[in-house]
């Protein structure tokens, strides 16, 4: 099926372009990355007293940390220059006021409209190496969507690269810190991990009643054909939420099997809003409903299949939490009047 991406989230789109590759030989990212800590710090506790009041969160320099593959950086001050060439990571840097020290994102990055007047760096899996290196990046940030492989290709050219891996909410919350740490703007990024802890205590709140019989069974499908599993930011969204995943029994990205999701019955399924197929002009959700035997569905049934804005959802970025408030309004509308 010829499927066109409108108003698509990339860093989900290149992910899955990934997992295909891999279907055909490629081998994961190496799974040791996703069990480095999101960040790791060798600033002298001496200084940690002085830095709990928000107007005294200041960073101390000489600065070590390390990224999500175990790469270690040495910041002598804050970095002045800075590119990033993932979406998620592009709004987190706006949100904690780099705007002025940003000089390049990706081709995608299309959040906050600032970012659309950067300059452009080239995709998030691979990325334009010339324009990197002619911009003259302090650092380069990039996150799920680029292997380690692109990765160890840009530090061999000298390009300083910090890469993020996160899998859970508490990953994102994490990785706002460290950039905030990283850039001597801690107090900006406390604001906005606070915000987004807030977000998630409501959710979490409301749905906290809810007993086992209650939980209504998801699914979710953001590119046709693909779900997604334990051990990923998306299927920890639907927990949450109160959901239970159909797919929790499988890991990461995966192709789906139709007959498996019948089996399943889940109460609510949901689908990225944005896809639409090119010759049929139907969305994903249309071609979701129009599946052999799917009508037979309870959440095809109720009409319980419900369109989400992927960004919201894809980019594990300071708006997660905004995608999962979307996720549990969807799944319990009763509980989020």
């Amino acid at each position: 099926m010829n499927v066109t991406l409108k108003r698509w989230s990339t860093g989900l789109a290149a992910l899955l372009l990934a997992l295909s590759l891999s279907a055909c030989g490629a081998k994961n990212e190496d799974s040791s990355a996703s069990q480095q800590p999101a960040a790791q710090t060798e600033q002298n506790t001496d200084n940690s007293a002085s830095q709990t009041k928000t107007d005294e969160l200041k960073t101390t320099y000489p600065l070590t940390i390390q990224d999500a593959t175990g790469e270690s950086f040495t910041f002598k001050e804050a970095p002045k220059h800075i590119i990033s060439v993932s979406p998620a990571e592009t709004e987190a840097l706006f949100a904690i006021g780099l705007d002025s020290e940003i000089v390049g994102v990706s081709d995608y990055d299309d959040y906050p409209e600032a970012a659309k007047s950067k300059a452009k760096m080239g995709g998030i899996t691979k990325p334009n190496e010339e324009a990197i290196i002619a911009a003259q990046p302090d650092i380069v940030f990039t996150g799920i969507s680029m292997s380690e492989e692109a990765v160890k290709k840009l530090r061999d050219l000298g390009i300083q690269i910090f890469k993020t891996d996160p899998k859970t909410v508490d990953d994102v919350i994490k990785n706002i810190e460290t950039y905030g740490l990283i850039t001597d703007h801690q107090a900006e990024a406390k604001a906005v991990v606070d915000k987004m802890k807030q977000e998630e205590n409501e959710v979490t709140e409301a749905v906290k009643s809810l007993t086992p019989e209650q939980k209504k069974k998801v699914y979710i499908e953001f590119s046709p054909g693909w779900t997604v599993g334990k051990g990923e930011f998306m299927d920890e969204l639907i927990t949450l939420a109160g959901g239970v995943n159909v797919a929790a029994d499988t890991e990461g990205w995966s192709e789906i099997s139709e007959e498996k999701i019948i089996k399943d019955n889940p109460d609510v399924i949901l689908y990225a809003n944005s896809v639409i197929d090119e010759k049929t002009k139907k969305s994903l959700g249309d071609i979701i409903k129009g599946r052999s035997g799917w009508d037979q569905i309870t959440a095809v049934k109720n009409d319980a299949v419900i369109g989400l804005d992927d960004n919201l959802l894809s980019r594990p970025g300071p708006r997660v939490t905004q995608g999962l408030k979307e996720v549990a309004k969807a799944i319990y509308p009763d509980l989020f009047k």
